[in-house]
């Protein structure tokens, strides 16, 4: 990880909760003028830790109130397979979130639908073009905690 001092890590707080901040606001907030708070910031974009700026969209009133975990199997695990499975899964926008995981289960997806016939629809999809040999599914009943906001770690 590249070096991050004091304030490198207040800018990477502060951009996490709120990336609409103007670089006026942001230097102000760490104690820095202008041009060094923008050259910092860029050192972060350029250096990686600084992935994307996006905006986060409320699926409630966007109608899509269903999230789903669903714990996906397969017997074949080949090249083929993968690409084929990674490939249909980058296509579905249901999907947000794609792991391959470690024990019993070799991917763990969450997808975000409007209701239970839409993700009816996702799964037979799902099964008509990628083989699979068990699929769990998990319905949310309550969103307890949902944050982009990683922790940022201390120095060393």
């Amino acid at each position: 990880m590249p070096s991050l001092d004091a304030i490198d890590r207040q800018l990477l707080a502060i951009l996490q909760s709120d990336v609409s901040l103007s670089i006026e606001e942001l230097a102000e907030r760490v104690g820095l003028t202008k041009t060094p708070c923008w050259r910092r910031v860029q050192k972060l974009e350029k250096s990686g830790i600084i992935r994307r700026k996006v905006a986060l969209l409320n699926a409630e009133i966007l109608g899509l109130p269903v999230s789903v975990f669903a714990q996906v199997k397969t017997d074949q695990h080949t090249p083929e397979w993968a690409e084929t499975f990674a490939s249909h899964i980058a296509e579905q926008p249901e999907v947000v979130d794609c792991y391959r995981m470690a024990g019993d289960y070799d991917y763990l997806l969450r997808i975000v639908v409007s209701d239970i016939a839409a993700y009816d629809r996702f799964y037979k999809e799902l099964i008509r073009h990628v083989g699979i040999s068990d699929i769990v599914s998990n319905f949310a009943m309550e969103q307890i905690k949902s944050t982009t906001e990683l922790p940022i770690p201390p120095p060393e």
